[in-house]
């Protein structure tokens, strides 16, 4: 499966905002954007150029795909996925992109960030309603249970993301189900997706 396998500091550096990609570390002073808040590459201290119209619509999306850890293709198809879909494109986008698996597990306090969250789906470490799921992509709908599997519930690295995120606080869509679980308990609405996020530029980008 194709996934970004680069340095991932330099996509938040990139952006000029934390995308929160390497858990824990994000919250202290080794966090790139504390210690070099500027684009990466050699011409990353040079003042950074005023974005209008197209620039600033594919900043967004950039972001976006970022934050969920997902390439062009792949993110191309939700979005199909959301305009076919009754309601506002934007936020059916945003969704549809928050309804994955490892975005749940992360949500759920299981890991620290989304892309470790996606390494311990494809490990096999959880079940959806009693049954093992190894897909990241794994879209969950309202009543869905996500649970630690039985013989992952001493893995060091769940046990050590629950610890960290501890007090740090779970979407309202979701739902802790006992010590290893959760339930979703509605689909989530954009004012439950906490992302610093313009969708409408998305969507006016892909309606050229």
């Amino acid at each position: 499966m194709a996934r970004y396998n680069g340095p991932v500091c330099r996509l938040c550096r990139r952006e000029g905002m934390k995308l929160f990609l390497k858990g824990e570390r994000c919250y202290t002073e080794k966090c790139a954007i504390e210690k070099r808040n500027m684009p990466p590459g050699q011409h990353g201290r040079a003042r950074r150029a005023k974005m209008v119209g197209y620039g600033v619509q594919l900043r967004e999306k950039q972001k976006v795909k970022r934050i969920y850890g997902v390439l062009e293709d792949q993110f191309r198809r939700y979005f199909e996925q959301a305009d076919r879909t009754r309601g506002i494109t934007g936020e059916t986008l945003l969704q549809l992109l928050e309804r994955r698996l490892d975005n749940a597990v992360y949500r759920l306090g299981f890991a620290t960030s989304r892309p470790q969250a996606r390494q311990l789906v494809r490990h096999g470490h959880f079940l959806v309603n009693g049954r093992k799921v190894d897909i990241p992509s794994y879209s969950l709908k309202a009543g869905d249970v996500v649970t630690v599997r039985e013989s992952s519930r001493q893995n060091a690295s769940i046990l050590h993301a629950m610890d960290e995120v501890k007090g740090r606080g779970i979407p309202e869509w979701l739902n802790l189900e006992g010590p290893m679980g959760g339930k979703v308990m509605s689909m989530p609405t954009r004012e439950q997706i906490n992302l610093p996020v313009q969708e409408q530029l998305i969507v006016e980008l892909y309606s050229k």
